[in-house]
């Protein structure tokens, strides 16, 4: 009778003990960079684009991949609308703008389809993405992931190999409850939270002030809550929205603009650290 309970504790004990992922690398890139909002709508999609593009600016070779299934932003972000080729009919090529590296889920599928897909669909959807897409020679691949911090994401934290990630949000208080759900899931799948961004954190006005609508200092406050890096802050920029609907990031069309200074920056804090 013992014996039986200690073999029905081990048996217990193995079924409980923390499933251990293997991490799989994506291929022709030497550093993978997520860029995740815990909330949708905070500007995560524009973001990223433009951070890639700093980060070309410094002289380094990107890819970006769009790994936001349900909405696919960087097909109008880079007025891209291909469909990328196979040469084996298993690995897609990307398909290359401004000399970015580029993968979507909205090059594949018809620019008003909707994506009614079911967890696993998605989940097999980015393994594709990730794993099948011919990367070449990238310094960095920047990943704009789906907002949330649901299954998907739990997913790709824990079976993709991913070198840092950055977390955007706006400074009012109901983005930042969500900003610090992201930060703990990715401690706990081992992902390094690189820092955070501060988005829309304020406009300037036709007086030249500043007026910071969406509460003041949050993202900042959050990030030093639970140690992590505060790497910037960018404001409501209708030219950073115009050259977003015209398929030219800001920070490629003009790398000068003060906006564009300001992605420089933070891309030159991650270069300097991690590249």
């Amino acid at each position: 009778m013992t014996e039986k309970k200690e073999e029905i504790d081990r048996a217990t004990k193995e079924k409980l003990k923390p499933k251990q992922f293997v991490k799989n690398p994506i291929n022709g890139t030497k550093f993978t960079l997520l860029i995740s909002s815990a909330k949708g709508g905070v500007g995560k999609s524009t973001v990223a684009v433009n951070l890639a593009f700093a980060l070309q600016n410094l002289g380094l070779k990107i890819g970006i991949l769009d790994a936001d299934v349900y909405g696919p932003s960087l097909p109008k972000l880079i007025g891209l609308n291909e469909k990328p080729k196979s040469e084996d009919g298993k690995a897609l090529i990307p398909l290359e703008k401004y000399k970015a590296q580029c993968m979507s889920m909205g090059f594949l599928v018809e620019e008003q389809t909707p994506m009614i897909w079911r967890g696993p669909m998605v989940i097999s959807a980015l393994k594709t993405m990730t794993q099948k897409v011919l990367w070449k020679d990238l310094d960095i691949i920047v990943i704009d992931m789906p907002p949330g911090t649901g299954d998907t994401q739990l997913t790709f934290a824990q079976e993709v190999k991913v070198d840092g990630a950055i977390i955007i949000s706006t400074p009012q208080d109901l983005a930042l409850l969500d900003v610090k759900r992201g930060i703990q899931m990715f401690d706990k799948t081992g992902v390094k939270t690189l820092g955070l961004i501060d988005n829309m954190s304020f406009f300037k006005g036709d007086d030249g002030k500043e007026y910071k609508i969406f509460g003041e200092s949050g993202v900042e406050k959050t990030a030093k809550e639970f140690n992590k890096d505060f790497l910037g802050s960018i404001p409501l920029s209708q030219d950073l929205r115009n050259s977003a609907d015209k398929g030219n990031p800001l920070t490629h069309a003009e790398p000068n603009h003060e906006v564009s200074v300001i992605f420089k920056s933070i891309a030159k804090k991650i270069k300097d650290s991690y590249l």
